[in-house]
């Protein structure tokens, strides 16, 4: 269950390019990451260009983003997450125009440590396995240090 924050110093931007990084980006985590859409979370952060800085100085041309996603730790091989690095980038430019500087972090959580709707992906992952006919997308098979 996935969670993008996305920031892009540009409070005004248009709500056409809003709705397509928030397509782009959970495409991005059902094809390449192999994460359920239904549970994938996109959050667009529109900041005033003052409030972001560059070099201890505020963007004051041109534009930039960030991409950070919460993923659980152990369920993406590091081929996916390069494979989705590189084309998260793409999605920014192909979206916001050739941008200067733009980054993509995935930031990976123990599945005791995180959780959806009050429930521990640990104790998810445990309900899957236990009746996998009862979820409605089984997720990834976390991945073991033997098959990375």
């Amino acid at each position: 269950m996935p969670y993008f924050r996305v920031t892009v110093p540009d409070p005004d931007l248009p709500s056409d390019v809003q709705r397509a990084l928030a397509e782009g980006l959970t495409r991005l985590a059902v094809t390449v990451l192999r994460k359920s859409g239904a549970r994938t979370i996109v959050h667009l952060n529109l900041v005033p260009p003052g409030r972001y800085y560059v070099d201890s100085a505020p963007l004051t041309d041109g534009r930039d983003a960030h991409v950070e996603a919460s993923l659980t730790a152990g369920t993406n091989s590091a081929a996916e997450k390069a494979a989705f690095i590189a084309a998260a980038d793409e999605l920014l430019s192909d979206l916001l125009g050739p941008l200067p500087r733009s980054g993509v972090a995935l930031h990976e959580l123990h599945p005791e440590s995180y959780g959806y709707n009050g429930v521990t992906q640990l104790d998810y992952y445990r309900r899957v396995a236990a009746a996998p006919a009862a979820a409605p997308e089984a997720p990834a098979a976390p991945v073991t240090a033997a098959a990375r």
